[in-house]
């Protein structure tokens, strides 16, 4: 009989070693959900801390009156640009960052080179759009060859050569789909006649490439020169489509 009572003991232990008190259940789901705000908050901090970073630096920038870069477009710029960082494919000390918005007419000037570091405009300058991909506005682009067309996302830069428009610097597409053909394509830096305030004048919007962003002739040499060697250029243009698919603009 004792035995007996020995043995309900036992069973009695184990089946109440998996029961939690009310109180118990309580406090362990307040610590669970402590837990969770816990690491939303830090999310939310870090994202806040990013975004009023990028803001600071972009309002520390001096642009020329008239000539601002878009604040979106340089937010969108930059995200990219840490995130190529992240992946190895720039070094960590890279600080030169290149942006052409082809949702601006052509006849303005449309590219900048920032130096991030030393917070400054390097060059701002004319820049042009592929035949296909618009008049005096960019409207149409592709990553087919042969499209004579412009492509959207980041790019690395690479190296240098001397070819049928002259000085010209490769250009290695990065956002899958969208100008990652862009090296088979031949879609390189390059000087351009056809890229002048003169040429605007005369026929209403500065010439166009087969899809290269070429710039005017007298700034080839320095611009080219000081992008070369594996910095970030990014095209910008607000279609959805790849906005919403760049693996380099997820924050």
């Amino acid at each position: 009989m004792k035995g007996f009572y020995s043995l309900l003991g036992i069973v009695y232990m184990v089946t109440t070693s998996f029961y939690l008190s009310p109180k118990k259940a309580i406090v362990k789901n307040e610590i669970s959900t402590k837990k969770v705000e816990k690491v939303a908050e830090a999310k939310s901090e870090k994202t806040t801390n990013s975004v009023s970073s990028s803001e600071e630096l972009y309002k520390s920038i001096p642009f020329e009156k008239g000539h601002e870069l878009n604040e979106e477009v340089f937010f969108k710029a930059l995200t990219g640009f840490e995130n190529l960082k992240k992946a190895g494919l720039l070094n960590e000390n890279a600080h030169l960052l290149t942006v052409c918005d082809f949702s601006m007419s052509s006849n303005t000037k449309r590219l900048w080179v920032i130096d991030t570091e030393e917070k400054k405009v390097l060059f701002n300058s004319l820049v042009a759009h592929g035949k296909n991909t618009g008049e005096e506005f960019a409207t149409n682009f592709s990553n087919t060859n042969s499209s004579l067309q412009s492509s959207l996302g980041f790019y690395i830069t690479d190296a240098t050569y001397n070819g049928d428009n002259g000085y010209s610097l490769r250009l290695l597409g990065m956002d899958k789909g969208f100008n990652d053909a862009a090296y088979k394509r031949a879609i390189v830096m390059h000087g351009a006649d056809y890229v002048s305030e003169e040429f605007a004048a005369m026929h209403k919007r500065i010439g166009r490439s087969w899809g290269c962003p070429a710039v005017p002739r007298d700034l080839t040499q320095p611009i080219i020169n000081t992008i070369k060697g594996r910095n970030c250029l990014f095209i910008y243009y607000p279609d959805q489509n790849y906005l919403s698919k760049s693996e380099w603009l997820k924050a």
